[in-house]
C-alpha cells in the first residue's frame, strides 16, 4: 500500500482534538498540490505507525508528518515542514528553523497541553475530494 503514496505525505493527528482538526482543515484548504493524506493517531493505521516506530500508542498530543519509506518528523519540525511543502507565503516557515528545536518543541508542548481548552471539537464536513485524502480517522 505504501508504494502508492511515494509522492505523498501523511499527517497523523489527534482525532479527538478540536485544535488538531482545525489544522487538518487548514492544511486541506491549502493543499493545492494534492500532496497530503491524513490519519488519526487513534485509528488502526495510526496505531500501526506509532508501534512500528516504538512510539507511545496511548498518547496523542503530537502531530507527525511521514514521508513513506523516507522519514517522519514530529512536533514543530512536522509543522514547519508542512508549511514549507504548502509553498507560497508558507515557505517563509524556513525562518522558524533558526529557532533551536528544543525551544520550538517547548512552545509546541505548551500549546499541546492546552489544546483541549483552546478549541472545542467542531464538526467539519470535508468535500468528497478532501474526504478521499483520509486514510483512517
Amino acid at each position: 500500500m505504501e508504494e502508492q503514496w511515494q509522492n505523498k505525505y501523511v499527517v497523523f493527528f489527534d482525532g479527538d482534538c478540536g485544535v488538531c482538526n482545525f489544522w487538518v482543515q487548514w492544511i486541506l484548504e491549502r493543499d493545492k498540490k494534492d500532496q497530503f493524506l491524513f490519519a488519526s493517531l487513534q485509528s488502526d493505521f495510526g496505531q500501526k505507525f506509532l508501534s512500528e516506530r516504538g512510539l507511545d500508542t496511548k498518547v496523542f498530543n503530537t502531530m507527525y508528518l511521514w514521508k513513506p519509506n523516507q522519514y517522519y518528523l514530529q512536533k514543530s519540525k512536522a509543522v514547519l515542514q508542512i508549511a514549507n511543502l504548502l509553498g507560497g507565503i508558507y515557505k517563509l516557515s524556513w525562518l522558524g528553523k533558526i529557532v533551536p528545536a528544543f525551544l520550538s518543541d517547548k512552545l509546541y508542548d505548551v500549546i499541546s497541553r492546552n489544546r483541549m481548552k483552546l478549541a472545542n471539537q467542531k464538526c467539519y464536513l470535508p468535500t468528497p475530494h478532501q474526504r478521499a485524502k483520509f486514510i483512517q480517522v
